[in-house]
């Protein structure tokens, strides 16, 4: 089979091309080798720790195999455009298969950090950069990743989102600008980028590894290693400080043999005042659903008791039958939507009345299940009444007011009466945000008196303002641990599901929206199994872990991309801008943007000085910020998109093609 799958006909640059000489032709404008990039992108998805997307959630991020591979295309010659190194087609072909070999290696996630395989990019790119220069290309690893350091152009993506391009750009030896209108993004990108290459290669601050290195062992960590230990370490000691805290708001379950085991989640409906008058006002449950576990072997269900003219909730958890489980699939569910059926009278309970109920603030919850640690399983047990009065004795230090915004299409649980951010989360849900929340800033106060003991200068400026002494480093540390805290808030919320088939906590945004849940999950952060404190920490100081090592610095700014640029800037634009109204990822983010604000603010003061995430000048085409005329937010969105792919174009360097990612 071919390796190349994509050939882009031979075409004019334009009428300038008969008075000047054409630029060299890139890679990417001729041929790249699809079929294997698409592979590897494909499989991206199924990678876990250490992937970079797991560093805190973004929507739409684009694979990093993708934009390995558009990158290094937009940057190497083409060998059609070398007629004295490739004088006819047969050698031009030969040379392109070889090109195409180095993306089919790099384009894999094994081989990201592989020095052998990303040399060998960095290699190619410093020829072609060499040759358009006029100077001799770098011979040695050193030589190259310097040369391109400070000689190649560097690669800006304006909408860098989740940060997958910049990220990949420096990864390629590439100077890195991502700049975004939206902080999370900006924030999540900063960590990529940004901070790891001001404290590659340093040893790790925290009392336990220098205790460590004192005593003989070698340092041998390379790139953030250092700093990724750090992470994990204070964010171990948040862990054990807010056990203290409020470790008594998650007491254990006490089995039927007498021992305890810790608890994994707490499972609750909804529930609103039943309005068949024969139930007198009693409140009755709105489940979606009461299976607990549908693993064949191991089926367990809620059974809804109704007895003494009120009702409760056992488990059933050995011996269900089929027909026992497809009742169980079914909840109290009634038909598609928010239609309900009532467990005391079996009368309906329409959407109407459950959004009025709601919207005066009269809709409850009651404990269903608690999910405990087993034996390489888990125990499924009855609701206990203590449980319940444990969970609503909690009282959150802080928690955020702002009003959710009023978009019909992704918001839904506004229509019920959660109209503001703290409504999407229980009290005790807040008291253990809250808690960690605040717990950054002690973290960062211990990290800066270990790295002032380490040696650090304590007197350099501070990470926002450029600093690499000890004040920069706790603020580095400390972004990641309120990136840890964004992560925890995605699983720490009312509305996040239990998976009955795997036996774990699905996310908040298990889908592009914040919906309307009926039954829901509530995570206990001191347990060792899903949803916990210590899991999400892990994520992120994986991520810094394995985060390339290079010369190259990164940046990330907060910008609108349609104001004004300079046309002077001479840089290659690569960049995934929003497409129309498939993702508000503004309104979306509101949701990570309170927790970080709350977190961070006083770490990155230019990226949280709103709020709530600046939406008027986001290039997306959302019909409700027009008084829902789709017609105006289209104009909005084209007018926008347009004035921003002509800021690029000035922008960008004449020898190279911009790139633009649309999926």
């Amino acid at each position: 089979m071919p390796a190349v799958v994509m050939r882009i006909a031979d075409r004019p640059r334009d009428s300038l091309a008969l008075m000047t000489p054409s630029p060299r032709k890139k890679l990417i404008e001729v041929a790249l080798p699809l079929e294997a990039v698409n592979a590897a992108s494909a499989r991206e998805k199924s990678i876990r720790h250490g992937h970079p997307s797991t560093l805190h959630l973004w929507w739409a991020r684009r694979p990093l195999a993708a934009c390995r591979a558009v990158l290094f295309a937009q940057m190497v010659d083409d060998p059609s455009s070398l007629p004295e190194e490739f004088p006819d087609e047969a050698a031009q072909d030969r040379e392109r298969r070889r090109l195409f070999r180095i993306v089919e290696k790099l384009a894999q996630w094994e081989n990201s950090n592989d020095a052998r395989v990303v040399g060998d990019a960095r290699r190619e790119i410093a020829r072609s950069v060499a040759r358009g220069l006029g100077v001799p290309a770098p011979q040695t690893g050193a030589e190259v990743d310097a040369f391109l350091a400070a000689e190649a152009p560097p690669v800006v993506d304006p909408f860098c989102g989740g940060g997958s391009i910049p990220l990949e750009a420096q990864r390629l030896g590439l100077r890195a600008r991502g700049s975004d209108l939206n902080p999370v993004a900006v924030s999540i990108t900063k960590a990529l980028v940004e901070i790891p290459p001001r404290f590659a290669g340093l040893a790790p601050v925290n009392p336990e590894a220098r205790a460590r290195i004192a005593g003989g062992a070698a340092w041998n960590g390379k790139g953030a290693q250092g700093l990724a230990e750090d992470v994990r370490h204070y964010g171990r000691w948040m862990r054990d400080e807010a056990h203290k805290r409020i470790g008594c708001l998650y007491p254990k379950a006490r089995l039927a043999d007498g021992s305890e085991a810790t608890v994994i989640a707490w499972l609750w409906a909804r529930t609103v005042a039943s309005p068949n008058p024969a139930a007198a006002g009693a409140h009755v449950p709105l489940a979606s659903s009461f299976v607990l576990s549908s693993k064949k072997g191991r089926e367990a269900v809620v059974v809804p008791a109704v007895e003494n003219g009120g009702w409760r909730f056992a488990v059933k958890t050995g011996g269900v039958s089929p027909d026992e489980l497809a009742r169980a699939r079914k909840g109290t569910k009634a038909a598609r939507g928010a239609n309900f059926t009532c467990l005391l009278s079996g009368a309906p309970i329409p959407a109407a009345h459950i959004k009025a109920e709601g919207m005066a603030g009269r809709m409850g919850a009651r404990l269903m299940a608690v999910v405990a640690e087993g034996e390489r399983k888990r125990i499924y047990l009855e609701p206990m009444a203590e449980m319940e009065v444990t969970a609503r004795r909690a009282e959150p230090e802080w928690q955020p007011t702002e009003a959710l915004p009023s978009d019909p299409r992704a918001i839904w649980c506004a229509l019920y009466g959660l109209t503001t951010y703290a409504d999407l989360f229980t009290p005790r849900q807040l008291a253990a945000l809250a808690t960690f929340s605040y717990l950054v800033s002690e973290a960062r106060e211990k990290v800066q008196a270990d790295a002032c003991a380490a040696d650090m200068n304590p007197a350099a400026p501070r990470l926002a303002e450029d600093g690499t002494g000890a004040q920069a480093y706790a603020d580095a540390v400390a972004t990641y641990l309120g990136l840890a805290v964004g992560r925890a808030a995605d699983y720490w919320s009312s509305n996040t599901t239990w998976a009955n088939g795997g036996e774990f906590i699905r996310s908040t945004f298990a889908r592009q929206a914040i919906p309307m849940v009926w039954d829901y999950a509530e995570t206990n952060p001191f347990s060792g199994s899903t949803g916990n404190w210590t899991g999400h920490l892990d994520w992120v100081w994986k991520v810094v872990n394995s985060l390339p090592s290079s010369e190259a610095q990164g940046t990330a700014a907060l910008n609108d991309t349609t104001a004004n640029v300079s046309p002077t800037d001479n840089v290659v634009v690569a960049t995934d801008p929003p497409y129309y109204d498939n993702i508000g990822y503004a309104d979306l983010s509101d949701f990570f943007y309170v927790w970080l604000r709350r977190t961070l603010a006083d770490i990155h003061p230019a990226l949280f000085r709103t709020l709530l995430v600046p939406k008027a000048a986001e290039l997306v085409a959302t019909p409700y910020r027009f008084g829902g005329s789709r017609e105006k937010a289209r104009d909005f969105f084209e007018t926008g998109l347009g004035r921003a792919i002509a800021n690029m174009r000035a922008a960008q360097a004449p020898d190279y093609p911009m790139a633009v990612f649309y999926a």
